[in-house]
């Protein structure tokens, strides 16, 4: 996978755009002048939990025994459910539940609203699969942040310009996306495991 096509995966699954309604919802209640501090402390706490998974995920695969072949196919079934939510959404908080609060700290805004339990997956996945790379994949974990915290910064603009019918449409197509990216997982996965077992 290239440097590329890892941070437009990892945007996928943050998906900022599907996730604006609900840290609207759970802004509201903040006083407007401190609306984007609090975001912004979010997005550099969700920054760093994918990191430390980014660089230390790898040792845990290695303590738990798992092989690549295997992480990769569980992945890949992880991505695939996330899309069908995003998809099809639970009727609360998009793909991600949540409660309103005064001033949201780390739950669930930063986890698992941008460092869910996918992103953190296949932060893991990438640094399992080619542990040489880190420095591309530490370059697409922070473009993909990057971009994911423009958009949750101006998710006030982004709502009133272009409502919620259309933030609905983006978030639904991005599903279908991160569907067949994960299903390109899991059957590299599979093909994987497969020439393993066949051996030399």
């Amino acid at each position: 996978m290239s440097t590329l096509s890892a941070a437009i995966l990892l945007f996928l699954i943050m998906d900022p755009i599907g996730n604006v309604p609900l840290f609207l919802s759970l802004l509201k209640q903040v006083p407007p002048a401190r609306r984007q501090r609090v975001m912004a402390r979010e997005l550099v706490i969700a920054l760093i939990v994918l990191f430390a998974f980014l660089f230390g995920g790898q040792y845990l695969l290695k303590a738990l025994q798992l092989k690549q072949e295997s992480v990769g196919i569980a992945g890949g079934i992880v991505l695939f459910l996330i899309g069908i939510r995003m998809i099809f959404p639970p009727p609360k908080g998009g793909v991600f539940g949540g409660e309103e609060g005064a001033e949201p700290f780390i739950v669930p805004m930063a986890i698992p609203g941008i460092a869910g339990p996918s992103t953190m997956a296949a932060v893991m996945l990438l640094a399992n699969s080619s542990p040489g790379r880190t420095a591309d994949w530490s370059i697409a974990l922070f473009a993909a942040w990057l971009v994911t915290a423009a958009i949750l910064l101006s998710a006030t603009y982004l709502f009133r310009w272009l409502g919620k019918s259309v933030l609905v449409a983006l978030e639904r197509l991005m599903g279908m996306l991160l569907v067949a990216l994960s299903v390109q997982m899991f059957l590299d996965g599979v093909m994987a495991y497969l020439r393993a077992a066949a051996g030399p």
